[in-house]
């Protein structure tokens, strides 16, 4: 009588284990989903630094969005959009010339003006892009692209060099454009990494 209740018991331990890794397993598929259509490429890159573990690129994901998912967006006036414009095109211009130093003044660019709108700014560069991925999922590539090809001499084509600029650009005016958060009062820009949240 005791070991078929040990053997009962030992059948239910199993069968609730089984369920409940299961269910842990369709919750992570559904997470995986759900992240993969808001982050689109970022979510392929996540699961490729991970060896394809779908786990941990949920949860790195899940993290960017916890940590920057309320970043306010600080707003540009005019005068400031019509600069970075201006700086932008001196950048093409200079493309011709210099690719690979344009490229460098890209990224400087993307990065000033991603601080200006409120993204960390004494962080690393992965740790911005991390940041910028959460609002500009599709975009973000771009300002990788833009940093490796202006950090690799010779490594780069120049057609290699044009695309990236111009993926550079997709997330320039992505940033640029940006709606700003509604903030119930003007706050003194950061000049640290920690994110200011957005107020409700």
């Amino acid at each position: 009588m005791v070991t078929i209740l040990f053997v009962v018991g030992l059948v239910v331990v199993l069968a609730v284990s089984t369920g409940l890794a299961f269910r842990s397993r369709q919750e992570a598929a559904r997470d995986g989903q759900g992240l993969s259509r808001r982050f689109g490429p970022e979510y392929d890159r996540a699961l490729a630094r991970h060896q394809g573990d779908a786990r941990a690129a949920v949860r790195e994901l899940r993290t960017r969005l916890k940590r920057y998912g309320a970043l306010a967006v600080l707003p540009l006036d005019r005068n400031t959009r019509e600069r970075y414009l201006d700086q932008w095109a001196a950048v093409q211009e200079d493309f011709a010339d210099a690719p690979q130093r344009a490229l460098s003044r890209a990224e400087d660019l993307l990065t000033r003006l991603a601080v200006e709108r409120g993204y960390p700014a004494d962080v690393p560069f992965e740790e911005r892009a991390a940041a910028l991925s959460v609002h500009h999922a599709r975009r973000v590539h771009g300002y990788r692209r833009v940093h490796e090809a202006g950090r690799v001499a010779g490594g780069f084509s120049t057609e290699e060099m044009r695309a990236a600029l111009v993926e550079g650009r997709a997330l320039f005016d992505s940033l640029l454009n940006a709606r700003a958060s509604a903030l119930t009062a003007p706050a003194p820009r950061r000049a640290t990494g920690t994110v200011r949240p957005r107020v409700s």
